[in-house]
């Protein structure tokens, strides 16, 4: 595991103390709540630098334990960290997981009942948490807004977590993360004066362009850099051509079949794609579950738990599962249907071997023509035409937006509204006053929507690169991911292309 610390400050990181915890008494408590006696490398030079409220990137591997890093700081220190977070089923496990220890922790998501709903709002009011886990939508909605400006209301830290959902979703799909930047000046007006809100980001993928994205999003202030190296010794990766449905079908058939008892998962693309094949495998009698982000919140519960605990041996699953989800003896990962980036990919890879043992994890492509099984080269098309499509949508309505607003409004009166700002924002084209407030403007620096539609498809292509190559698949990937001195020379003689 190489990791590079790009900060200028590793003194103060490596000092013996941190600026209000002695370290012993950090250690202590993690013993206390999680029953480990020592950190993992650089588990404890992020907590250090959490503790001191600096800004952090942080890429780390799945696996890595990256929720210790900012869940042990925010437990040592008075007031609250919210913790900025995608999907339900990521922040009901994580909290979950903190209420077993009996740690003051709670989520704000749009399914709770109302009861629990005001019963959360309630316990911020009083100052009775120290956790608050709430997706970029909740918090910027005006019932937890209006909480969370109260002066006597104590926030140590903004964290965001699973950060590459901000690049991944932020333009189109979840317009909300492009206003995340505006979070903290927009708190720091309603504290005391000297008040500092320190924002930490975590994700596992992160490629140069990424971090940039987010850096700039989130307007981080000389923020302090983890990255470590994806490369995982015991991940064994195969990408294998099937030329029919039918014939796609037989070979995860086969493959599964070689791997009685060993738990698994099969990713596909879309809630029908997890459904039907769930199905068929049920048929065969094989013990599986579809998973996706249409289940009710106990439904997917009752799934994972069956999982976890062995008595389904995999999960037919959409990107909507994995992410917070701790099953160490995953053996085998198979992707159904190839993921659209690298980042979702590098992430779902990764559910595979946590506990160090090996695990292999399979791809299946059509045939190159895609003229026997057209599937995947129409999900290809269908995506990129979406895709240029709402880019084309957002620069027509860019004309009829005001040139300053509020984004409800917008939103209100404009289908799509939101996500035309938020593409704006992506192309340099408009500026936050707050984050419910925008102000367009064209500099020099500013690129077209045609331009920021074109990375995005440079995004997707890079899949397609990954799929095709002849060289080591792990060295394709340590390039991709900006590791190009580690990719140098590098043959991992695990992959299909080493071995």
């Amino acid at each position: 595991m190489v990791v590079q610390n790009t900060s200028n400050n590793s003194n103060t990181t490596n000092s013996n103390q941190s600026s209000n915890h002695q370290w012993d008494d950090v250690r202590a408590a993690l013993k206390r709540f999680w029953g480990y006696d020592d950190f993992r490398p650089p588990q404890g030079e992020i907590i250090r630098m959490i503790l001191e409220q600096r800004d952090a990137l942080i890429v780390l591997p799945t696996g890595g334990g990256k929720s210790i890093c900012f869940q042990l700081p925010a437990l040592l220190q008075t007031g609250l960290t919210l913790v900025i977070s995608p999907l339900v089923a990521l922040m009901e496990n994580q909290v979950q997981e903190l209420r077993d220890r009996k740690l003051p922790a709670a989520l704000l998501h749009s399914e709770l009942p109302r009861y629990q709903r005001q019963q959360t709002l309630q316990a911020i009011e009083k100052q009775q948490l120290r956790l608050l886990y709430l997706s970029p939508e909740t918090l910027l909605s005006a019932a937890v807004w209006k909480r969370l400006c109260q002066p006597q209301l104590q926030i140590n830290g903004l964290i965001l977590d699973e950060a590459h959902c901000l690049v991944q979703w932020g333009d189109t799909f979840r317009p909300a993360y492009r206003r995340l930047g505006a979070v903290r000046p927009a708190l720091l007006k309603c504290k005391p004066k000297g008040t500092k809100i320190a924002i930490a980001s975590f994700t596992a993928t992160a490629d140069p362009k990424a971090q940039q994205t987010i850096r700039k999003v989130l307007q981080l202030q000389q923020p302090q850099t983890f990255l470590i190296s994806p490369y995982r010794d015991n991940l064994n990766l195969h990408v294998q051509t099937v030329w029919t449905p039918k014939g796609r079908r037989q070979r995860v058939l086969n493959y599964i079949k070689a791997r009685p008892k060993q738990a698994g998962l099969v990713y596909v693309r879309s809630r029908k794609d997890s459904e039907v094949l769930a199905q068929w495998f049920t048929s065969l009698g094989y013990s599986t579950a579809a998973y996706h982000a249409g289940l009710g919140a106990q439904e997917r519960r009752k799934i994972e738990a069956s999982w976890i605990s062995g008595q389904t041996q995999f999960v037919v699953c959409t990107c909507a599962f994995g992410m917070g989800i701790n099953k160490p003896d995953v053996r085998w990962v198979v992707h159904f249907q190839a993921p659209l980036l690298l980042s979702e990919y590098i992430q779902e890879v990764g559910r595979g071997g946590r506990d160090g043992k090996p695990a292999d994890a399979l791809t299946l492509v059509s045939e190159p023509t895609g003229w026997f099984n057209p599937e995947d080269k129409q999900r290809q098309e269908f995506f990129a035409h979406q895709m240029r499509s709402q880019y084309r949508q957002a620069q027509q309505l860019a004309k009829q937006l005001p040139a300053q607003g509020e984004v409800a409004k917008v939103a209100k009166e404009f289908p799509n509204g939101a996500i035309a700002l938020a593409l704006l924002d992506s192309a340099g084209q408009l500026e936050w006053i707050d984050p419910f407030h925008y102000r367009q403007h064209r500099s020099q620096k500013s690129s077209s929507l045609a331009q920021v539609s074109t990375i995005q498809q440079q995004a997707q292509s890079q899949m397609n690169q990954y799929l095709k190559t002849r060289q080591c698949r792990w060295q394709f990937l340590l390039k991709a991911f900006g590791f190009t001195q580690d990719a140098v020379g590098f043959k991992c003689d695990r992959c299909d292309n080493c071995s």
